[in-house]
């Protein structure tokens, strides 16, 4: 292992033309390193750089020719990155993201990774983002790991060592900080439809954004439930504190909070997080493989959407031309409630956007289908919860009907109609 100065450090050095890159996302960034990248890209002779979920200005429209941008869809800013084709959107499940790394099939022969600093028993722990860096680590041809003093050393078995690094640049600065979303009347009002969903002792799964916030602050009165998530944020703070969750029922990891990454701040979640033992990071072979989240007890998914049609079908991917989200875990989650003894999985989003003028409860999807209505349990908006598990199509029309908005009521009755006449008159003219 090679030590650089930050100011010293020359990335051409290490990475070749051609070379695949992949880094650490969401607040697990190395910021020091990715601002490297953008501002020496001109030396690399064209390299292809791989995006998870970034929140950080390092890659901005404008500031990445050279670097060929592609990643799991438009969480945070990578969605400007896209909609001025600078980065192309490569479809997958989190659960996959490891294994195509091994595999090849996203190309990793430089990994850019942060870690904490060392502890005493000369490990480096991941910190804030554990998910597919280890995979990344294990396939690189060079490791270049940021250590930055401010990072939390978290409980993570697939730490690293000095072995594992070609190149360690010391930094001093705040990772990036992710601070729960604003919750207002209307998400309250969501999250009030889905509380007889969640029992006490539930193990949760529980998304980004302001309605899964809601949705967390409501649990108060909840007793003994437990975490194994992608990301926790804040708000697990709290629960912890209030004796909420205490993960003794989960069957699994007893009295340990499970997840990915820390989508939280300085304040509150790192600085909880910092030597914990009932917090561990775990990569996504763990956080989101099928075999380990269906073995959990009365598992809860909580997830949004863009929009979901009559029949059930949710996409969490783009609308209007716009690709602003991701196929992400929603379905490694989805399908695992679905399995679990006494779980559920609840997709809530708003009934309506752009003041009410838009319905996002639709006909017809704008978008791809991200989760099947095969695999879709309960969904909820501020007008009711449904569970569309075990319904026939007219039965689950009718219910979803109910959760749009009253003023998109009528017109979406009607495109249904129109396409139940339509599936009619298609059916007799093939001979059934």
């Amino acid at each position: 292992m090679i030590r650089v100065d930050a100011a010293q450090l020359r990335l051409a050095d290490w990475i070749r033309p051609g070379d695949g890159i992949v880094m650490g996302q969401g607040t697990a960034e190395p910021l020091t390193l990715t601002e490297a990248l953008v501002r020496q890209r001109g030396e690399l002779g064209g390299v292809r750089a791989f995006l998870c979920a970034m929140f950080s200005d390092t890659f901005k429209p404008g500031t990445v020719d050279g670097i060929a941008l592609h990643g799991m869809g438009g969480v945070g800013t990578n969605r400007r990155l896209i909609k001025a084709g600078a980065m192309d959107v490569v479809p997958c499940h989190v659960s996959q993201n490891a294994e195509f790394i091994a595999d090849g099939t996203i190309a990793c022969d430089v990994a850019l990774v942060q870690v904490a600093p060392k502890d005493e028993n000369g490990r480096y722990s991941l910190g804030l983002g554990a998910d597919h860096t280890r995979a990344a680590v294990d396939k690189a041809r060079v490791v270049i790991a940021e250590m930055n003093r401010r990072v939390p050393q978290t409980r993570c078995d697939v730490a690293l060592t000095d072995a594992d690094i070609d190149v360690l640049v010391e930094t001093d600065r705040a990772p990036i900080q992710l601070p729960s979303a604003a919750i207002g009347d209307l998400e309250r009002r969501i999250a009030a439809h889905v509380d007889v969903f969640i029992p006490d002792r539930a193990t949760l799964q529980v998304g980004f954004g302001a309605i899964p916030e809601a949705i967390i602050a409501m649990l108060g009165n909840r007793r003994d439930l437990g975490v194994h998530s992608g990301m926790v944020g804040d708000s697990l703070v709290e629960l912890v504190e209030r004796g909420v969750v205490t993960n003794s029922a989960k069957g699994m990891d007893d009295g340990v909070s499970i997840t990915g990454v820390l989508f939280g701040t300085d304040d509150k979640l790192y600085r909880f997080a910092h030597r914990n033992p009932a917090v561990k990071l775990c990569p996504v072979s763990y956080t989101h493989a099928f075999d380990v989240l269906s073995r959990l007890q009365r598992y809860v998914s909580i997830n949004s959407a863009l929009e979901v049609d009559l029949t059930g079908q949710v996409n969490a991917e783009s609308i209007g031309g716009d690709y602003i989200g991701a196929v992400g875990g929603q379905v490694d989650f989805v399908r695992a409630a679905g399995r679990s003894p006494g779980g559920a999985s609840i997709i809530a989003l708003p009934s309506a956007a752009k003041g009410g003028t838009l319905s996002r409860i639709v006909a017809r999807l704008s978008g791809p289908v991200t989760t099947a209505r095969s695999d879709v349990d309960v969904v909820a908006t501020e007008n009711g919860a449904v569970r569309l598990r075990g319904l026939a199509f007219k039965e689950r029309i009718k219910a979803m009907l109910e959760l749009a908005a009253p003023a998109h009521r009528e017109a979406l009755a009607r495109e249904a109609h129109d396409m139940s006449r339509r599936a009619d008159r298609s059916s007799v003219s093939q001979g059934h």
